[in-house]
């Protein structure tokens, strides 16, 4: 099963958890900086976590140098 989802990303955030917005676009709120790919391999691994897919499931496929983000889920 494969499936796609809009992500939102606001790294250096205070608080953790991944919200589902009104538009379908999950916000996921990061405490690593944006430098050196840290937040988007937080990002995996929250939503591998979120989602019961192991880590190699979660594939940014747009937007890996953006706060917008679209990211195939599969397994």
């Amino acid at each position: 099963m494969t499936r796609w989802i809009e992500v939102k990303v606001k790294p250096n955030a205070k608080e953790l958890p991944v919200k589902g917005g009104d538009d379908g676009v999950c916000v996921a709120r990061l405490k690593s900086p944006p430098v050196d790919g840290k937040a988007n391999r937080e990002l995996i691994a929250l939503l591998a976590k979120e989602f019961g897919v192991r880590n190699a499931g979660v594939e940014i496929k747009t937007g890996a140098a953006s706060r917008w983000k679209r990211v195939e889920l599969s397994g």
